[in-house]
């Protein structure tokens, strides 16, 4: 591949990872709500999802989605079940109280953090579509192993270190604070637009 190659495939990747989605609310809600600590879990977790979406991608997974199309409608309906089912969960605890967090705690442990980062970005297929159709262009068929695991690398970092910047951002203490004044009406916007999200991935 060339370093053209490479600087298109990244720059395409991280316009689609700043696009407003799930796990743009879920960071921003866990940010703010649970701290730094799980915040910068879940981007990790969001950095392993998009990376093994598309490492799926060059594995052929998304011409598999075309041939066998039931295969994509089945997942991309347990996905947006799965989203549902998470902002269901925020609705439900939208009236507690901001959790305390201590010095050097999370209320969600880091390992959690990643795991639902993991499963939620998973939960969309949709991604192993996008790494198709961008590597069907930009990456070649004869591209060696060490180019397309540069390529991986390249989608786990770009993935990884946007949301840790959301992370950042939405975990400082004023960001926090005025959260903490609209949590009941802010957790009850971000579940019902993650519901909506969930509803769109599982009927289009």
């Amino acid at each position: 591949m060339t370093l053209a190659g490479f600087v298109s495939v990244a720059l395409i990747h991280l316009l689609a990872a700043i696009s407003p989605g799930p796990s743009f609310v879920l960071s921003v809600r866990s940010a703010a709500s649970e701290g730094l600590r799980t915040a910068m879990g879940l981007a990790v977790g969001f950095g392993l999802a998009a990376t093994l979406w598309a490492a799926a991608a060059l594995l052929g997974l998304s011409l598999l989605f075309e041939v066998v199309p039931a295969l994509f409608t089945a997942l991309k309906v347990v996905g947006g079940l799965f989203l549902i089912y998470i902002a269901w969960k925020m609705w439900q605890h939208a009236s507690e109280p901001l959790p305390v967090i201590a010095e050097g705690t999370a209320p969600r442990s880091v390992i959690g953090a990643v795991w639902l980062g993991l499963v939620a970005m998973l939960a969309n297929p949709k991604p192993a579509v996008f790494f198709g159709a961008v590597f069907v262009g930009l990456v070649p068929v004869e591209a060696s192993l060490a180019d397309k695991l540069f390529v991986l690398f390249n989608i786990f970092w770009v993935e990884t270190a946007w949301y840790m910047i959301v992370a950042r951002v939405f975990s400082l203490p004023r960001a926090r604070t005025a959260y903490g004044r609209f949590k009941s009406k802010l957790d009850r916007s971000f579940g019902g637009l993650i519901a909506v999200l969930g509803a769109k991935i599982a009927i289009t």
